[in-house]
């Protein structure tokens, strides 16, 4: 695939950034595109290798040499539609993801990997620019119903793959506009909001109803309502209920989940009026406390709103900054990730413990934390304080990026009355039919906190069996 020398005739040449000092002044994405003919050198890195192990690693199972291929043969056409045959949504996935198939490229075992995502991206836009993505209608349908609760990536994409097939789909969203994560979750210098409205656009023109500001489980959209007027009901609410932080002082005013920062901003961004308190960043000390991407979010987002200064606490320990033993490939690496957001200006601390925030006249102005270390007993990592490291840092913004521990039970679940997990996670078979007939579930609320591209594929997974529990066959990929 790609030309067979092509590994050793080229480096890996990574997209241009904008300007820190330019881009910290807008929420428009950060990336500029790489040029046509520096993608054909890209794509002409991919080495034959036999054993595609990217395909492996891709969790929507990309035919990512073939694609390669195309862009090398400059047949973009073709790669668009070996594209699509696995993945519904590639503009997300060419901005979002964190391109585990890289990690599992095969010339990433001493060299630089393919540009796997960057050919990805480039791919669907050029087909949105050419005009090759259009409303694809379904010849007929089959008069079945099928609800989806939650709009998020894989709600977006179990609606896509049921709605191809004949079904009529209906999507329910309890905020003002669709999009789930990928419209509230994500800020704007990731993945620009007309990006994420250009496919919904598609999406109704193709027949999905989409309704808003819905609550499922209340009044006429009750648990029993849904159940008797679909033939199908799949649940895609996500996991909402964010990793709190029970310590002393966490009454204070001015310490926020992370998901409340971004959505604001976000809504900010689309002009949108904001009824809720506002949290703001401007001319203040901030300190974030989780070492993820949402932590790496809110980092660029308190810049841009102009931070005085920016902390970011991680309690794990700092990641090596190469693939060592522990993570042999072609497993994803888990090395040391430094973000735009980082490179716009962040002190960053690891293995840091916070023990309790300290106030005045009801605002935080103070957390104490202190060092920990980890060691490993009995096979699994146990944290112990470091005596004598206890400090005091300054803070008038404290943002919670710690995950998030499960979907929200009371409300829809509770009165469906589906089974959840050890974790609080709705459980599911392998069809992923939950514990009631014709109830399914997909995405972050079936498995846990997870990536956008997993989301995705479970979205066209739970498709392929509610097809087949409606139509005792399918077509679907799945």
């Amino acid at each position: 695939m790609g030309k067979i020398t092509g590994f050793k005739e080229y480096k890996r040449e990574n997209p241009e950034e904008r300007a820190i000092e330019e881009r910290i002044k807008d929420y428009t994405e950060v990336y500029y595109r790489l040029s046509e003919d520096k993608l054909k050198i890209q794509a002409a890195r991919c080495m034959n290798c036999g054993t595609p192990f990217c395909n492996w690693g891709c969790p929507t199972e990309n035919i990512i040499p073939d694609w390669n291929d195309f862009v090398y043969r400059n047949n973009w056409k073709k790669a668009f539609e070996r594209l699509i045959l696995t993945n519904s949504f590639p503009e997300f996935t060419g901005r979002v993801c964190p391109a585990i198939c890289e990690g599992a490229c095969t010339l990433g075992v001493n060299r630089e990997p393919v540009s796997i995502k960057e050919i990805e991206l480039n791919i669907i836009e050029k087909a949105f620019e050419e005009g090759w993505i259009k409303p694809n209608l379904p010849k007929v349908r089959t008069g079945k119903k099928v609800a989806i609760i939650g709009s998020g990536p894989s709600g977006l994409s179990a609606a896509s793959e049921l709605n191809s097939v004949g079904h009529s789909v209906t999507v329910f969203e309890r905020e003002d506009e669709i999009g789930g994560l990928l419209r509230y979750g994500i800020p704007d210098f990731k993945l620009e909001k007309h990006i994420l409205d250009r496919r919904i656009n598609i999406m109704k023109e193709e027949g999905i109803d989409f309704r808003t500001s819905v609550y499922a489980g209340r009044g006429k959209y009750s648990a029993d309502k849904l159940i008797e007027n679909f033939d199908a009901v799949v649940l895609t609410g996500g996991s909402t209920v964010p990793r709190d932080l029970k310590i002393q002082g966490r009454e204070l005013k001015g310490i926020h989940f992370a998901v409340d920062f971004l959505k604001q901003q976000n809504k900010r961004v689309a002009g949108k009026k904001l009824i809720e308190d506002e949290i703001n960043a401007k001319g203040k000390i901030v300190v974030v406390i989780g070492g993820g991407d949402t932590g790496s979010d809110c980092i660029g987002t308190s810049i841009r709103q102009g931070a005085k200064a920016v902390y970011q606490y991680e309690l794990m320990p700092r990641q090596p900054l190469v693939r060592d033993e522990t993570m042999p490939w072609p497993t994803f690496p888990k090395t040391l990730k430094v973000t735009t957001s980082h490179e716009e200006g962040c002190i960053r601390k690891w293995c840091i413990s916070t023990e309790r925030f300290e106030g005045k006249d009801g605002w935080v102005k103070s957390l104490q934390g202190i060092k920990v270390k980890w060691k490993k007993e009995n096979g699994r990592m146990k944290m112990t304080s470091i005596s004598g490291t206890q400090f005091n840092q300054k803070v008038d913004l404290v943002l919670l990026a710690m995950g998030f521990i499960h979907p929200q039970h009371e409300g829809l679940l509770d009165d469906i009355g589906v089974e959840f997990d050890a974790r609080g996670n709705v459980k599911t078979d392998e069809n992923y039919m939950t514990s009631k007939k014709g109830i399914f579930a997909a995405g972050d609320m079936r498995r846990g906190q997870s990536l956008v591209v997993w989301a995705l594929k479970d979205g066209r997974k739970v498709a392929r069996q509610v097809d087949r529990y409606l139509m005792n066959e399918t077509s679907l990929r799945g």
